[in-house]
This record gives C-alpha cells, structure tokens and sequence, in this order.
C-alpha cells in the first residue's frame, strides 16, 4: 500500500545533512515532526555511503516513531535498503521509472521541476508529487536553481493536477502567499535547520500557512 501524502497545505521538512549543525539527525526529525511536519526527507551531500546509510536509519527510525514518512534525496537504492517511503529525485537523477524498478510497489517517488516545461514533461511520469522552485533565492545549495518566483508557481499549477510542492527561499513571511499561488505543500531547509528551536520553528511555518 502506498504512503499517503500528507492533506494540504502540509509542511514539508528537508533534513539536510549539512545544516545538522552537530545535531543528531534523530533529534532532528523527532523535534521537527512535533511541530507538525507532514512530510520529510533526507539530503546528503558529499558523504559516504556508510555514513549515508547510518543517518538514513536514525532518521527513518525517529520519523517512524512520529508516523511522518521519509523520502531519501537521490538515492533510491539507499531508500529501498533502509525500508523509506520513497524518494525524491532531481532532473539529473536516476530517471523515474528506474527508480521505481528499485523501489517496492506503492513507494512516494517525487521529481525536482524548475520551467514549465519540465512539469509538463513530468505528466509522463509515474510521480505522486512535482516539486517547483527555486521560488525565492536560497543559500541551502551550493548551486541555487533559478528563480521562478511566485508567477512560476501559478504557472506550474495550471501545468499539473499532482500535489504540487514548492520550493526555495520560503519561510514565515512568505508561507501563505505561496500556497496561494497554488502550492500544496512548502519545502523548507533554512527557515527550519537554522533555528536553535526546531519544533517551534515548525509550529511557526505550520501556524502561518493556516488560511487567513
């Protein structure tokens, strides 16, 4: 049976391994799935497959413990051994149907969109959900996609009936306009990993993308 998406507007928390600042990756996700996130994932960049496989277990296992799903970032093999809900790829990833020859039956498998043609192009695919963005600068990445703003998500929208998840550059400020412009879900690093209080922090995003 396949994990069900969060209902929207949901809060979608992307557990970077670079922005754990000595935090361990299971307090992390404990502490963020208690402010009310509905989704998450987990990013690792420039580590082994060793210490991948080690903070994939420890997140999986705070996350099962708070009934929120885990996505692994790339990586659909690593998702696959350690039992995730599924994975989140990027343009450059392994294609998606690929990713679901790896996966078991019903896996979330969500794709990274950044110009109306590649979410047109997504239609063809067997996706549960299309990420769009970046919608606002970011510093989460080394290299930022480029910016869609907020018009890229109305565009988006009207692209695709999927649950739509945006990302880049949100927080607070500019949660609610964002769903308004057509979002299911918001992605978030920064507005969440750079805070010392990582549940109220989640509680505030969650608090503002309550219609006003």
């Amino acid at each position: 049976m396949r994990p069900n998406l969060p209902p929207p507007p949901f809060l979608y928390a992307i557990v970077d391994s670079g922005f754990l600042r000595g935090r361990p990756v299971g307090l992390v996700v404990r502490e963020l799935c208690s402010g009310g996130v509905g989704l998450l994932q987990l990013r690792v960049k420039g580590e082994g497959d060793v210490r991948f496989l080690a903070l994939a277990k420890d997140a999986l296992e705070a996350a099962r413990g708070a009934g929120v799903p885990l996505l692994i970032n790339d990586r659909a093999d690593i998702a696959r051994i350690v039992g995730a809900q599924g994975v989140h790829l990027g343009q450059d990833d392994l294609k998606v149907g690929k990713a679901r020859d790896i996966l078991p039956a019903g896996a979330i498998v969500g794709l990274s969109t950044h110009s109306e043609d590649e979410v047109q192009a997504s239609a063809e695919e067997p996706l549960d959900y299309v990420a769009i963005g970046a919608v606002f600068p970011t510093k989460s990445k080394e290299r930022p996609d480029p910016v869609v703003g907020l018009d890229g998500v109305r565009r988006a929208r009207g692209l695709t009936t999927r649950p739509l998840v945006a990302i880049g550059g949100i927080g607070p400020s500019n949660a609610r306009e964002v769903l308004e412009a057509g979002a299911d879900g918001l992605a978030v690093i920064s507005a969440l990993l750079g805070e010392e209080d990582l549940a109220a922090a989640a509680r505030r995003l969650v608090s503002k993308m309550r219609p006003r």
